[in-house]
């Protein structure tokens, strides 16, 4: 179950859920290590979190990355035992104009990190053993699209696809040993900045609040391991499914 101090990671801090993540942990107590490929890019979250949170600049997609990651943030703030991967990125086109390269690049940054992060996350818990029955809670973000391809979303579902094969093989790999794997699977667009347009259009009901998933993450983290969720789905009360 969650401790409030535990370290927490959160791979893909961006202005919309992966903030809010931070701030949702830096809430309950914990020590919060966000991380995206430019670090500069997170010194407004680290400023609203009064210091709470800390920046670090990693390639979710590079081993070394990865891995210089996970030591310098066990050095610093301590083994993590909550880890969420969020970070993605596609390019939306048909299956004949999209290049070898977007492809790949669309597929490393969704699965290849995730698994990336996943292993060096799943090694740190297993070695630290600060709770036999309950190591940690690794939490991956998915999307509609894990479940179902769509015409132009190829670049977004076939990397969805495989993270969520991915948590599925380390929830029967780990779970076992203490390692609570869940995939979150978020039906419906995510308010943020970016979104502005949607929200004003459709209104701020058929939008995801960035809050609100975060809280879910966290009680993901917080389940006892006798109940251990391993798939999620959150979406709007207006969403149709």
């Amino acid at each position: 179950m969650a401790k409030s101090t535990d370290t927490a990671v959160v791979m893909g801090a961006g202005p919309g859920l992966g903030s809010a993540l931070a701030r949702r942990f830096v809430h309950a107590g914990m020590k919060v290590a966000a991380a995206r490929r430019n670090a500069e890019q997170l010194n407004g979250l680290v400023k609203d979190c009064g210091g709470a949170v800390r920046a670090y600049s990693c390639d979710a997609t590079d081993e070394s990355s990865v891995t210089a990651l996970f030591a310098k943030v066990a050095k610093e703030l301590g083994t993590p035992r909550l880890v969420v991967y969020n970070a993605g990125g596609f390019v939306r086109k048909s299956v004949l104009e999209t290049t070898r390269e977007e492809f790949e690049r669309c597929w490393r940054n969704a699965c290849l990190g995730g698994f990336l992060v996943g292993r060096e996350a799943a090694r740190g818990m297993l070695a630290a053993k600060a709770d036999g029955h309950n190591c940690g809670t690794i939490v991956f973000t998915g999307a509609t699209a894990s479940l179902r391809g769509g015409a132009n979303f190829l670049n977004l579902a076939v990397g969805k696809f495989s993270l969520r094969a991915l948590a599925q093989s380390m929830a029967r790999e780990f779970q076992s040993q203490g390692i609570h794997i869940a995939h979150v699977i978020i039906d419906g667009q995510i308010e943020s900045d970016r979104a502005g347009r949607s929200v004003a259009e459709r209104g701020v009901d058929a939008v995801l609040s960035p809050a609100a998933i975060a809280e879910a993450y966290y009680q993901l983290h917080s389940q006892p391991p006798s109940a251990w969720t391993l798939e999620l789905d959150l979406r709007p009360y207006v969403e149709k499914f």
